[in-house]
């Protein structure tokens, strides 16, 4: 079972977007760093607020978003 408890969402912190730990850090942020090839100790000293287990609950996080299911709309013609 997923456990998500670093991961809040609050509409007075970047609108609500979801962040770590209520700080003003994105997981979109997290996730956009290490996608442009940043490892975790590089975030973790970039961002010192931040803890290992913040990066890797982001990761989990976009995981399970991504296993969302998509439905295909039939094309009319």
């Amino acid at each position: 079972m997923l456990t998500i408890d670093r991961i809040t969402s609050n509409p007075n912190i970047m609108n609500g977007k979801a962040c770590i730990r209520g700080m003003r850090i994105t997981v979109s942020l997290v996730l956009n760093l290490i996608a442009n090839g940043m490892t975790k100790s590089d975030i973790l000293n970039e961002y010192p607020t931040l803890e290992s287990e913040d990066i890797d609950q982001s990761l989990q996080y976009a995981a399970y978003l991504a296993e969302e299911e998509l439905y295909t709309i039939p094309k009319v013609s």
